[in-house]
């Protein structure tokens, strides 16, 4: 069966290269012949163009060697064909020049008179390797588009401008923001642009690891260190070593966590859990938090010179209310998103609706968005329509004008009155105005933790911090009577 992309064979020799052609069209290749380097070069640059090289190293006047810079760009990059395997031949080649290919990207060397099966071999196992790499790459592009930070406004291009700035640094970054802003993807961009790119990206959520057990996720633990601990474990900074680290929820941290955190900034090294051995890791660490850290740190909750040495550069994640203009964007991508990971058709979206979605307030920010575009490409039918938004969106302030069925005081939130808010500071204000939005989604899924959380576009854990913070209690929602 003839191969779409032919192999291309550059030899003096004709004898060898009517050899090498009866092997490999015997295999199933197509297969082109070039006696020299510019011959060669040609071919290379033609359409198709072939998927392997086999390539003498002596070319009569020519070098293959250089010629094999030049195909690979010497490892430097912009060669003319750095992608494709090459196979270096000789019936007089030296140990040098066998480093030297190698050095230069070869991926094999075979020696003259050429053996067949070692010639199949060779020839087959490059072919599989550069499909693999192919492979590799358009997944790691998928991956990638995961990640992408959508948004051409002023405030992400400020972003952007902020992290093509740091990113090729060694220098850490202290990200903070909102809940659901998207202070991963900031970490992310960070790590793709940075020298450490080819490395790991390794990411904790401090805040979703118990006390007891953040040591051991971030350094490992030795086997026997603690009961359960029926293995060596390695750490976090381990893992990541060579590459990112992002400390998630930094401000989580415990005070003895960070203590031993702060070590490994300043020296690089560490112990396992129940181990005595010192290690050392060399991770770009990059942090985000949702808290105002510096009063953390005015509060005794959090050390100072960790912040310090975290805080080298810092970047702020902007809420979605500060980028409205981003949201056409963000809509016609999930909605994309959201319609391949559920197999459904492309589906449309109602200007009108992109309009409502864009005059709301976000308190949940783009993760919010992406859960109502998410249930909007459910539950609508071929094109996503006014009918389809939840009610809350539906009205043209984008605010929730009355209470929810059987609610009394506290269930829903009335239009607001500046006026009746004059007495207030702008924090009292957006708390009291996060409480009653709270309290109206908290009795809208009858007071389900998860369904309010995801709705609001947050963790469960951090609906009970501010459950907590905001002092709401379940007597004080308009459900207590009809769940009690």
């Amino acid at each position: 069966m003839t191969i779409e992309h032919p192999v291309l064979i550059v030899d003096d020799e004709k004898n060898i290269r009517r050899t090498l052609r009866m092997v490999l069209e015997g295999e199933g290749h197509e297969v082109v012949e070039a006696a020299v380097a510019a011959a060669a070069e040609a071919a290379l640059a033609s359409d198709p163009a072939p998927s392997l090289v086999l390539l003498d190293v002596k070319l009569g006047e020519d070098n293959g060697i250089e010629l094999l810079r030049r195909i690979k760009g010497g490892g430097e990059g912009g060669g003319l064909a750095p992608q494709t395997p090459i196979i270096m031949i000789s019936g007089h080649a030296t140990v040098g020049d066998a480093v030297q290919a190698t050095r230069f990207g070869a991926f094999d060397f075979l020696e003259k008179p050429l053996d067949r099966n070692r010639v199949v071999v060779s020839v087959r196992n490059a072919l599989k390797e550069a499909q693999l790499a192919r492979e590799v790459h358009t997944l790691r592009a998928a991956a990638d588009s995961r990640y992408e930070m959508l948004g051409d406004s002023p405030v992400m291009l400020e972003l952007r401008r902020q992290i093509a700035k740091v990113a090729p640094t060694r220098s850490r970054v202290l990200v903070t923001g909102e809940s659901g802003t998207g202070k991963e993807l900031i970490a992310r961009a960070v790590h793709s642009n940075s020298t450490v790119a080819g490395g790991n990206f390794v990411k904790v959520n401090c805040a979703a690891i118990p006390p007891e057990l953040i040591e051991s996720e971030l350094f490992g633990h030795e086997r026997g260190a603690f009961t359960g601990a029926v293995a060596k474990k390695r750490g976090l900074f381990e893992v990541a070593d060579g590459g990112t680290l992002f400390l998630d929820e930094i401000g989580d941290m415990s005070m003895s966590a960070q203590a031993k955190v702060l070590r490994v900034l300043q020296t690089g090294e560490f112990v396992r859990v129940g181990g005595e051995r010192t290690l050392t890791a060399d991770a770009r660490v990059v942090a985000a938090t949702n808290k105002q850290l510096q009063q953390a740190v005015e509060q005794g909750a959090f050390r100072e010179d960790l912040f310090f040495r975290l805080n080298v550069v810092p970047i702020h994640s902007p809420a979605l209310r500060e980028r409205l203009e981003d949201v056409p964007l963000l809509v016609e991508s999930f909605v994309r998103e959201c319609c391949d990971e559920n197999g459904f058709r492309p589906k449309k979206v109602q200007t009108s609706v992109v309009e409502r979605l864009r005059a709301y307030h976000w308190p949940g920010n783009v993760r919010e968005l992406r859960n109502v575009v998410e249930r909007l490409v459910i539950m609508s039918d071929d094109e996503i329509i006014e009918r389809d938004l939840p009610d809350y969106l539906s009205t043209p302030s984008g605010r929730m004008a009355t209470t929810p069925a059987g609610g009394g005081s506290n269930g829903g939130m009335a239009p607001i009155d500046p006026a009746s808010y004059s007495d207030k500071s702008l924090r009292e204000f957006r708390e009291e105005m996060e409480c009653q939005f709270i309290r109206y989604k908290l009795d809208e899924f009858e007071w389900n933790i998860s369904r309010t959380a995801q709705a609001l576009g947050i963790e469960r854990t951090n609906l009970h911090k501010k459950l907590r913070a905001l002092g709401i209690h379940r007597k004080d929602s308009s459900s207590s009577s009809r769940d009690s």
